[in-house]
């Protein structure tokens, strides 16, 4: 009988220290769960990430040439002044050809407002 005790006292307590560790670990997904984003705010990465789709979608589509895909030299951010909103400017340049450049533009909110070849 006092071995059926000594059983049955270790399962309760395997079981809440079981019960106990599956809170803990569900308490800890749902408070990291955001993804670890602090703010709304749209950032440079984003802007990046979401330029560089429209990018290959421009190349895709033919829009630009490939050769804006093989001679690809670099890409910067920055920021402009539009209208009195701030812009996040993601430019791609390449090794050769005219233009140089294409520019895509957007708003603090993420949203695309253009692009072009000038950067203005």
């Amino acid at each position: 009988m006092k071995i059926l005790k000594l059983q049955h006292l270790r399962m309760i307590r395997g079981f809440t220290i079981s019960m106990a560790l599956f809170a803990v670990i569900i308490t800890a997904a749902l408070a990291l769960g955001h993804g670890g984003k602090h703010s709304d705010k749209f950032t440079r990465l984003q802007a990046l990430q979401k330029a560089t789709k429209l990018y290959d979608q421009l190349i895709t589509k033919g829009k630009l040439d490939q050769s804006w895909e093989t001679d690809l030299q670099k890409v910067t951010l920055s920021n402009r002044k539009h209208e009195s909103k701030n812009e996040i400017v993601v430019s791609f340049q390449r090794e050769e050809g005219d233009p140089k450049a294409v520019y895509i533009f957007f708003n603090s909110d993420g949203k695309y407002t253009g692009s072009n070849f000038t950067g203005e």
